[in-house]
């Protein structure tokens, strides 16, 4: 018996591989392939048919989703194009309309009419088209024994053509090509940028962000986490850059509105564009993320939210400027604390190791699967030796605004060293463009402190053999003389000095200017790293291994149905609402109500401050057609399989009506990116019932929701 209850286990183990079987929780699936799971979506409550989810030449439920900016999702809720997305989502946009005056993002902004609507430079809203599996023209043009750089010329070759036979001449759509299970599939996707896009309402953040880095990533949530925006159109319906004479676009499809409530176990779906997902990632990978990148990122992190913070508490306006990027540094901060505990709580190690042992049975005598494994192996040992030159150059170089700016002016010199002078005049452009926004919008203070307190974790941190220049030659001891040299000198510590050297541009300039060398000496000192010949075959070797152990992966199980690791192309995710027991004698109800919120309220505690109308209609238990039963549901619970750019994704019920905007995942299952935990992995809801009765009970916005279609 005990025998037998062993090989049951491992069998069960075995089905949970890679979190990538046909479970009705558990899945990114493509829109156009759910004919695959169309059967088991009906037996957990469709009501609708594929033709109603995903069709190219009728309107459908994918022509109501966007991609919102590239990285998060939203829907369109009106036949006007009003979009729903999250609150986290529109932050940026919010802040950057905000002023110490007109302060929107403390105290919300609701625009009556589509004249006060605010537009917001650069944001987007992309549709996807249409989709097409052209695996089978690109694999016929590569063989077994290409070398990586003739099997990626190839593949570049055969799609630029599929592109470009895409689209047809005078369209307005783009195409791109992306390939799928490491490479082992490729698929085709059209799709339709509009951009013109505007701010139409946001609650305040004390709602919009209740919870503050407290709550985010927790349950239970009682989170507002959604804000509205509007797609613009010229006068043909067509994409147009903003003018004052376009108008709302008129959609092929918006979403109806469900105002019945959820009940446990009631259908879900969800409906959007995930970023990346890893879930084909090795043991070796997780003992990387475990033991070297992630606590090494949670650290840089901490360390830049420490200076924000210090400096935003002291000045609204430096608050207002900089709480779009403190909410993004501090987002992914816990994310990494989070999905670092939880792979070695939830031992995603061990059990990526049991698939690892399943797949040499299964090799055993191939081969074409010889020495995968120990190729994988030994590639992750060797990219060991650079991972904190590698997070430094990502959390650092690239994304410290200072160093970006000066980092854009070295690829700018890069690139006219290398003859092309078009591709250094468009990064010059872009750098002064990003140079008036940092000497308008950020404090010098918070860059140089910044950069300062870092670059001493750099030198510290980063093998001294692999250093050079500057962080090598000063050492942590010179780090505060330099930085007043940068001071006093460097053309990108001051606004004047920053002026000067535009109206007279030199490279020469550039070459001494002590910011720039630094930069200049750490992107050098990383790309002679990165681009060792150890380092290069070794990532030529884990490509061709992980794509040859994924393949192995679906034919050792040809019954069951896969998805790829998300990529940000358009996916659907179904499953039910559901409550969870994440551990020995705690067990969660699968909503949250406003009694919640005002059960966490602290005056003295900003993450927890409740906005005066909120209270005042809780306490008059006002809630209008939205409550039940004396309640007010805030957030709740499904077995949807999300990840970040899911942000503002629909959640919708059976009959295809929204129920709400999903926005965050649960704290136990933060491993859930690299393995799906399907006993405890859940996503957070925003209630649409709360959603309207804020926009329409609380703060008046009744020109919004009457542009929606509510079913009762």
């Amino acid at each position: 018996m005990d025998t037998m209850k062993k090989l049951l286990i491992g069998l069960i183990a075995l089905t949970y591989s890679f979190g990538n079987i046909a479970r009705a929780d558990e899945g990114m699936w493509l829109p156009f392939l759910i004919g695959r799971n169309y059967e088991d979506m009906k037996k957990h409550g469709l009501k609708l048919t594929q033709e109603q989810i995903y069709s190219i030449n009728k309107s459908s439920m994918k022509d109501a989703v966007i991609s919102f900016g590239g990285f998060c999702t939203g829907e369109i809720i009106s036949d006007k194009s009003l979009v729903l997305t999250n609150h986290h989502c529109g932050y940026d946009a919010i802040a950057g309309a905000s002023t110490p005056e007109k302060n929107y993002l403390d105290n919300g902004f609701w625009a009556k009419n589509t004249a006060e609507e605010i537009p917001v430079p650069g944001l987007t809203a992309t549709f996807m088209v249409r989709m097409e599996d052209v695996s089978a023209t690109v694999l016929k043009e590569l063989r077994a024994d290409m070398t990586a750089e003739q099997r990626a010329a190839k593949i570049k070759e055969v799609t630029d053509i599929l592109v470009k036979d895409a689209v047809r001449t005078g369209e307005h759509y783009e195409a791109f090509v992306r390939d799928f299970y490491d490479g082992n599939e490729f698929y085709l996707f059209v799709k339709e940028t509009y951009k013109d896009v505007r701010l139409v309402g946001t609650p305040p953040q004390s709602a919009g962000k209740f919870g503050g880095d407290t709550d985010n990533w927790e349950w239970p949530r009682h989170t507002a986490d959604f804000s509205m925006f509007r797609i613009y159109a010229g006068s043909d319906n067509k994409p147009a850059a903003f003018a004052d004479s376009n108008v709302p676009l008129k959609p092929r499809h918006s979403l109806p509105i469900s105002l019945k409530g959820v009940k446990q176990g009631d259908y879900a779906m969800i409906m959007g564009f995930p970023g990346r997902t890893n879930r084909y990632l090795t043991s070796y990978g997780v003992e990387q993320a475990i033991s070297l990148e992630q606590p090494k990122i949670v650290d840089i992190r901490a360390k830049k939210l420490e200076i924000m913070k210090k400096y935003m508490d002291q000045d609204v306006a430096v608050r207002l400027n900089y709480s779009s990027k403190y909410a993004q540094v501090a987002n992914y901060w816990k994310y990494f604390i989070g999905q670092t505990k939880q792979l070695k709580a939830n031992k995603v190690a061990d059990k990526k190791r049991a698939i690892e042992n399943e797949f040499l049975k299964y090799a055993a005598g191939k081969a074409e699967y010889d020495n995968i494994l120990s190729d994988i192996e030994s590639a992750f040992n060797t990219t060991n030796s650079i991972i904190y030159i590698k997070t430094y150059q990502s959390e650092f170089v690239r994304q410290v605004d200072i160093n970006s700016l000066v980092y854009m002016y070295k690829l700018a010199l890069d690139a006219e060293a290398k003859g092309n002078k078009d591709r250094a005049e468009q990064l010059k452009a872009a750098a002064a463009d990003q140079a008036k926004a940092l000497f308008s919008e950020r404090s010098m203070d918070i860059e140089m402190e910044t950069l300062s307190e870092v670059l001493k974790m750099y030198i510290r941190d980063v093998p001294a053999a692999q250093q050079m220049g500057i962080p090598k030659n000063i050492g942590v001891d010179g780090v505060d003389a330099f930085m007043a040299r940068v001071a006093a000198s460097s053309v990108f510590a001051s606004k004047e000095r920053y002026e000067d050297f535009m109206a007279n541009y030199s490279a020469e300039t550039l070459m001494h200017d002590p910011l720039f060398i630094l930069i200049k000496d750490l992107d050098e000192a990383y790309m002679k790293a990165a681009l060792s010949p150890e380092l290069k075959a070794a990532n030529e070797k884990l490509q061709r291994a992980n794509r040859l152990f994924v393949k192995a992966v679906r034919e050792m199980q040809p019954t069951k149905k896969f998805y790829p690791n998300a990529n940000s192309t358009m996916r659907l995710t179904y499953g039910n609402v559901l409550a969870y027991e994440p551990r020995d004698a705690v067990k969660y109800d699968f909503v949250t109500t406003l009694d919640g919120v005002m059960a966490k309220e602290d005056p003295n505690v900003p993450e927890f401050n409740v906005d005066a109308r909120i209270k005042e209609l809780w306490m008059k238990k006002d809630y209008g057609q939205y409550g039940s039963n004396g309640k007010l549901v805030v957030n709740f619970l499904t077995n949807n399989d999300i990840t970040g750019g899911n942000s503002g994704s629909p959640c919708i019920n059976g009959n295809g009506e929204l129920i709400g905007t999903a926005f965050d995942g649960n704290w136990e299952a933060m491993s859930g990116d690299i393995y799906f935990e399907p006993n405890i992995q859940r996503t957070i809801v925003c209630d649409i019932r709360y959603v309207l009765w804020l926009v329409d009970k609380c703060y008046g916005a009744t020109n919004l929701t009457s542009e929606m279609k509510l079913v009762k």
